[in-house]
Parts: structure tokens; sequence; C-alpha cells
């Protein structure tokens, strides 16, 4: 049994593009869906699917993105910011900026999951889960 479901999420992720798998297999639950759509909507992953006869908890299937010219992942680093034992916080005007935007901070608000630059957008603060460049 794990502790932190996001960490397990985040390295199985981070195994597979360093494996370079295609496709990579993690247990659901509502914040990792949420997660998933928002890394799809970025443009970090290819495609998902969300399975939910397979088990009780149900399985999310991730088709991981690369490049076509140099064959490396879209993903270069995701890195889990806010632990188990040291929650990290951001209000609205405070929100980190990755890589000088390049990059994503995936924030855990009030009004659900969504980008830092959204949360800014939206003017509300929260758990600052990762960062994904």
């Amino acid at each position: 049994m794990y502790t932190d479901p996001i960490a397990d999420y985040l390295t199985r992720v981070r195994n597979a593009v360093k494996a370079n798998h295609r496709v990579v297999e993690i247990p659901a639950s509502n914040l990792k869906k949420e997660m998933t759509k928002i890394l799809f909507e970025q443009g970090y992953i290819l495609s998902y699917k969300f399975d939910d006869e397979a088990t009780a908890q149900g399985i999310i299937k991730i088709a991981l993105k690369y490049s076509k010219d140099t064959k490396e992942s879209v993903i270069k680093k995701i890195q889990r910011i806010s632990k188990p034992g040291l929650r990290k916080y951001a209000s609205s005007n405070e929100m980190p900026r990755i890589l000088n935007g390049l990059g994503i901070a995936i924030v855990s608000t009030s009004h659900g999951v969504m980008t830092g630059k959204q949360a800014q957008r939206e003017n509300v603060g929260g758990e600052v889960l990762c960062y994904v460049y």
C-alpha cells in the first residue's frame, strides 16, 4: 500500500517515459483523472482512456506523446511539489511560473484541479500538486 497516490501516478508516467513505453496504466481516482485531462489539454500526452470495468477502482490508460523527429518524449520532467509531509500552497498572485511560462503547474483549488495560469485568471489559490515541462 502506497501512502501518496499522486506521487505514484507521476512516478509511473516518469518511468514509462524513461523506458520509451507507448502506453502506461495507472489505478484511477477522480484527482488522477482530472490531472490526466489537464496533461491532455496542454499537449503533454497523446490520448487517454478511463476503463472503469477493469477493476473496482478503475484504470487510466495514457498514451504518451513523443516527438516525430527526435523520438524524445514531450514530457521532459514531471515533479511532485506538495507532499503529504509538507504541503505547498500558493495564492493566486504567488502562482509559480515554470520554465519562464513554458511549463505548467497543476494546482488543486476550491474550483477544481487546474493549471497555475487558469488559477491566476480565476483569481483562486490552492495546493501546488506538481510541475510538468
